[in-house]
């Protein structure tokens, strides 16, 4: 039989690995292909140590992908053809050793959840070789050398291989995994976050993992309230954490704010602390709810999109990401071209969007466009600054309210619109929503009515 060919040692370390594990989680796959979903929640060909059992496990992904029957035979058959071993004699009796080597098939996920561990390792080992070297060629500061190393060590703990491309039936794997969670009874896990408004729900099919969605509107639109109102809901319902990046108000201001929205108290009377004892009770009630919801504010001005990925690597069970707002942003560098420097921050941003695998929502001032056409209802081209924000985003939400421009009486001062103005996911439309000014807060048109 075809003798294996690999190197024990790297970097002058053991290399780790667990053969016995790595030819059970093979045989058990053979004995029982039901076994294959829960050996992909663990590891992908690139996790064995073996050469020849990358190939194996490559050509069972490839015959699942394809719908074909999963055995001995059959398996036999395509890695003959794939010429995995020098002759199918060979291959045979290999394949016969891996069925006869498993103790229970019952123990696969422990047996997966080995050849993951030591393949973590490894990557670690490389991921430390490379750290190393990079810092010994003196090409880089201590701080792009941290980020670095962060970077290498988010991608192993996510999963990922940052060098490797992935091959189409990998894709459908993932694909088919993905839809049947979908079809699944815990549908809601996997569904886009609900962002509280089930009419803009219903358009973008939710707040949808590595999504940048950009929200942006003339000052005084609200903005920053629909942001946070989006935030609360999300925190409240889904339970994951959700950070707000705050560059502008303090994270006392943007509390408060979450606050006279929760406990339905107008905002201004926050400033004069002149309360009713059952507005003081509400508070001290909505406040200890605000108080149980995984919301983590970050109000350092100035902060670059670096610094945000690195901040945000370290927070889990991470939900959904709040900015407020990109004309705030710097790229930590000095330029005159303030055009390119907002292009390289949105694609840093949704770049971050895709890496750490959640929503981005960025707030964004619109140029004055709005105010000099008779239909103030502001169109793409109204974004400030640069063309790749709408080029960059998956989705752009534009806030109108008529009232702001006009002070007809007949004008309903507390009507507004969100204008899906870019789905990548689907349609564009315009939705209703009741502005409440004096609480911060909107709420879908239709819930507002129902509730009067």
């Amino acid at each position: 039989m075809n003798s294996f060919a690999f190197t024990e040692t790297t970097y002058g370390q053991n290399a780790p690995f667990n053969i016995e594990a790595e030819q059970s989680v093979l045989g058990a796959i053979i004995i029982d292909s039901s076994c294959l979903s829960t050996v992909l929640e663990y590891i992908k060909a690139e996790a064995f140590y073996r050469p020849q059992h990358q190939e194996i496990f490559s050509s069972i992904v490839k015959m699942f992908a394809a719908g074909k029957t999963i055995d001995f035979i059959t398996l036999l058959e395509e890695i003959v053809i794939e010429k995995v071993f020098e002759t199918p004699e060979d291959a045979k009796v290999y394949l016969a050793q891996l069925a006869q080597i498993v103790p229970t098939t019952s123990n696969v996920e422990a047996y997966a959840a080995i050849v993951q561990e030591k393949y973590y390792i490894r990557q670690l080992m490389e991921a430390s070789k490379e750290i190393i070297e990079t810092a010994a060629e003196g090409s880089y500061g201590a701080k792009e050398l941290l980020d670095s190393a962060e970077q290498k060590i988010f991608d192993i703990r996510q999963g990922r291989d940052s060098k490797g491309m992935v091959k189409i039936e990998d894709a459908i794997i993932q694909a088919y995994d993905r839809l049947q969670k979908i079809a699944g009874e815990d549908r809601q896990k996997y569904l886009g976050l609900r962002s509280g408004f089930s009419a803009l729900d219903n358009i973008i099919y939710g707040l949808n993992k590595s999504d940048l969605i950009l929200l942006a509107g003339r000052p005084g639109m609200g903005k920053t309230s629909f942001g946070l109102n989006i935030a609360q809901n999300v925190a409240a319902t889904s339970h994951k954490k959700v950070v707000i990046f705050s560059l502008e108000m303090s994270s006392e201001q943007l509390t408060t704010r979450l606050m006279s929205s929760l406990a339905r108290i107008p905002s201004g009377e926050f400033r004069t602390g002149n309360m009713t004892s059952a507005q003081w009770q509400e508070l001290a009630k909505s406040s200890q709810l605000l108080a149980s919801y995984p919301i983590l504010i970050d109000d350092a001005s100035g902060i670059t999109v670096p610094e945000m990925k690195a901040k945000l690597r370290r927070i889990k069970d991470l939900g959904l990401v709040v900015i407020d707002y990109l004309q705030l942003m710097t790229t930590g560098r000095r330029s005159e071209n303030r055009v390119q420097e907002v292009s390289e921050m949105t694609r840093g941003l949704k770049i971050m969007a895709k890496e750490l695998d959640v929503p981005v929502i960025v707030c964004s001032q619109l140029s004055r466009g709005p105010d000099s056409r008779t239909d103030h209802r502001p169109v793409l081209s109204d974004l400030r600054e640069s063309g790749s924000i709408e080029q960059d985003a998956d989705i752009v939400l534009f806030l109108y309210r008529e009232a702001y421009y006009t002070d007809k009486p007949d004008a309903d001062r507390n009507i507004a619109e969100c204008i899906v103005a870019k789905n990548r996911h689907g349609e564009t439309d315009i939705i209703k929503l009741h502005w409440d000014g004096q609480f911060t807060q909107f709420t879908t048109l239709e819930n507002f009515r129902d509730e009067g």
